[in-house]
């Protein structure tokens, strides 16, 4: 069974950053595309950007410029960095394993980011 789980979250004034990590267990890393969802009260989950096995990133508009999404294949870790965080930002944030031909979708079990003066 593949295990996601985030760290890094916490509470920043605007303007700052932080830096989510999630590890994967269970499965071979190299052979899954990786996202990061976030999810806003009383919303479905969006996905904030998404990484490719060819470590290829994708960024919603809304962080295009602030956010980077890398990974480390060989210690199983997916990275989310962001900077010149916004109020807006403040939202529990996701790791994610999308579903694929060999593989069903795994979630992580969130993390909270804060955005407040």
């Amino acid at each position: 069974q593949v295990q996601l789980v985030e760290s890094g979250g916490g509470s920043v004034q605007p303007g700052g950053s932080l830096r989510l990590s999630c590890g994967v267990s269970g499965g071979t890393f190299e052979n899954y595309a990786m996202g990061w969802y976030r999810q806003f009260p009383e919303k479905e989950r969006e996905l904030v950007a998404s990484i490719s096995m060819s470590a290829y990133p994708y960024y919603t508009d809304s962080v295009k410029g602030r956010f980077s999404i890398s990974r480390d294949n060989a210690k199983n870790m997916v990275y989310l960095q962001m900077n010149s965080l916004k109020p807006e930002d403040t939202a529990i944030y996701y790791c994610h394993v999308p579903r694929s031909t060999w593989s069903p979708e795994f979630w992580g079990q969130g993390t909270q980011v804060t955005v407040s003066s």
